[in-house]
């Protein structure tokens, strides 16, 4: 019960980490995953991402926290120390749902050619206000408990059903896959299974080579769904040129998640960015949050990155590259 005792005593200060600060420049913050949450209610910008914390800021620029927002059940297969990776926020039906990863790391699902496989899977928690505290919202499980699932996202496609989008992680398929799953209408819960969109091995662009051969890249990274201005859905996924993190496009030619998806032939951001999420700001613009890789001290960290997009026509066009503000103001 010790994570849970922890969280609680942070909400009784408001949420704070113990490493809270603020006005923090957006450049100087670590962070995998970066998910911004722009709610004209409160007029604030929210960032979660891995980790399971969260910042606030009222420009995008200066942040504050980290804050301490999940609160999963240690009761429950994540037991009471579970990894959080890329969380996401998503506001539906007068809710705020926070969409995460969630890894037991003293579980094991299997392996598969020598590598061992944790109880990983999407998960999603549920909470009133944008800064939670985020909880349990309904079952206990989303997505088979011997299937290693990570980065789910929201969609609600034209049938008006709410559905989660998520990968089946490449150690256990060899293959990883970007499927869907239909949500119940609360989204408490998964119903039926889950269905593949596409694969790793349909990316013309990503490439590694594995025993002496190229081929494509076996990672599925942090979809992302979206709609352009002329209604077409695309898809931003994520996985690696060698060693470089490369996000790229798809384009379902139905305009539903069954697709089929079309892959763009060439990545979508410059190399070393990735895991991208779409969202408009306070001033109307369309901005993609992504992270780079930076060394620090002789250590790649994670940095959160913002570009303007194009989405006015028929397909996503990256527009320029919006700079963090000068460091130096953290307090």
């Amino acid at each position: 019960m010790l994570i849970m005792q922890a969280s609680v005593a942070a909400w009784a200060q408001g949420g704070k980490h113990l490493k809270h600060r603020t006005a923090v420049p957006r450049d100087s913050i670590l962070l995998s995953d970066p998910c911004i949450l722009a709610d004209e209610a409160t007029g604030t910008y929210y960032m979660t991402g891995t980790g399971g914390l969260m910042w606030k800021s009222k420009d995008l620029d200066f942040w504050d926290g980290p804050f301490a927002v999940a609160r999963p059940d240690p009761r429950s297969w994540m037991g009471g120390r579970p990894q959080i990776w890329a969380a996401e926020l998503h506001e539906y039906k007068g809710k705020y749902y926070y969409f995460a990863t969630f890894t037991n790391d003293s579980v094991t699902i299997g392996s598969y050619k020598g590598m061992p496989i944790p109880r990983r899977a999407s998960h999603i928690l549920v909470g009133d206000r944008p800064d939670g505290p985020y909880l349990p919202v309904g079952d206990d499980t989303y997505l088979p408990a011997t299937k290693c699932t990570l980065d789910g996202t929201f969609w609600v496609d034209t049938d008006g059903k709410p559905y989660m989008v998520y990968c089946w992680e490449w150690i256990q398929n060899w293959d990883g896959t970007i499927e869907k799953i239909e949500l119940k209408p609360d989204l408490g819960g998964s119903v039926g299974e889950g269905k593949i969109l596409f694969r790793a091995s349909d990316s013309p662009w990503s490439r590694e080579v594995v025993e002496g051969k190229e081929g494509p890249n076996r990672v599925t990274d942090g979809p992302w769904l979206f709609r352009t201005g002329t209604g077409r859905l695309g898809m931003l996924w994520t996985s690696w040129i060698g060693n470089v993190y490369t996000q790229g496009v798809a384009y379902s030619e139905s305009g539903t998640l069954d697709g089929p998806w079309v892959q763009e032939p060439d990545p979508i951001t410059p190399p070393n960015h990735g895991h991208g999420m779409l969202f408009k700001d306070f001033n109307g613009r369309w901005l993609m949050s992504v992270h780079s890789h930076k060394d620090v001290d002789g250590r790649f960290v994670r940095v959160p990155q913002l570009f303007e997009v194009d989405l006015s026509g028929d397909k996503l066009v990256l527009k320029r590259h919006i700079k963090g503000k000068a460091a130096g103001r953290a307090k």
